[in-house]
C-alpha cells in the first residue's frame, strides 16, 4: 500500500464502469483544483489521484449527482472531500456541505480527512454525532462550519432545532449509502435532503 493510503495493487485488479461522457484526470494538476487545496492534497501525501479519484472529482465539482461503489483503500473518502473543498467558499462563514454516516467513528474520521486536506483553506468542519454534547454542537454550528460530518439522527436535530442553517448547502453526501438505509435512517435521511436547497448534487458511496 502506498504512502498515501491507497492500495495500487488492488486497483490494477479492479474494473471500472463509468459513463461515456466521464474523462479521466492524469493528474491533481489536471483537475484545476484551488491553489490551496493542491497544496493539501500534497501535503497529505498524495502523489497521483487514484483511478477512483481521477474520474470522480472533476463529475462531482461540475454538480452531478453520483452514485459510486469503491472498496476501502480506494481514496474514497478523499475523493468526496476534495470535491467539497474545491467547490466551498471558505469566505462564507455558513455550512456548504453536509456528510451523512451511519457511525460516529466514520463521521469523526471524515471530519479529520477534511480538515487534514483543507489544512491550508482554513476550512471550518465540525462532526456533529449523537452521544456527544447538544450544545457543543449548538455552538460549533453558531460559530459557523463550512462543512458538517455527522449522524443522521443528530444533524436532523440541528436543522429542526435551526441551528444547522441548510439554505447555503451545496453538496450532500451519504458515505456507506447501503449501511445508512439498512440501519433505519431512511426518514432522517429524507428529512436532512429535503432541508436542502435544490439542486443540491447528491453523492452515493458504498
Amino acid at each position: 500500500m502506498a504512502d498515501d493510503g491507497i492500495d495500487r495493487d488492488a486497483e490494477k485488479r479492479m474494473e471500472f464502469s463509468t459513463s461515456k461522457e466521464v474523462q479521466v484526470a492524469p493528474t491533481f494538476e489536471a483537475m484545476h483544483l484551488k491553489e490551496n487545496l493542491l497544496r493539501g492534497v500534497y501535503a497529505y501525501g498524495y502523489e497521483s489521484p487514484s483511478a477512483v479519484q481521477s474520474r470522480a472529482i472533476v463529475q462531482i465539482c461540475k454538480g452531478r449527482d453520483t452514485i459510486a461503489q469503491a472498496q476501502s483503500g480506494t481514496g474514497k473518502t478523499a475523493t468526496f472531500s476534495i470535491s467539497i473543498l474545491q467547490v466551498i467558499d471558505t469566505a462564507v462563514r455558513e455550512s456548504q456541505a453536509l456528510v451523512l454516516s451511519p457511525t460516529r467513528e466514520l463521521a469523526t474520521q471524515i471530519q479529520s480527512v477534511l480538515l487534514a486536506l483543507g489544512d491550508y483553506m482554513n476550512v471550518q468542519c465540525h462532526a456533529c454525532i449523537g452521544g456527544t454534547n447538544v450544545g457543543e454542537d449548538i455552538r460549533k454550528l453558531d460559530y459557523g462550519q463550512h462543512v458538517v460530518s455527522g449522524t443522521p439522527g443528530r444533524v436532523a436535530d440541528m436543522i429542526r432545532r435551526r441551528n444547522l442553517r441548510t439554505r447555503h448547502i451545496k453538496m450532500l453526501v451519504l458515505d456507506e449509502a447501503d449501511e445508512l438505509l439498512n440501519r433505519g435512517f431512511r426518514e432522517q435521511i429524507y428529512d436532512v435532503s429535503w432541508s436542502s436547497p435544490p439542486p443540491s448534487p447528491m453523492m452515493f458511496w458504498t
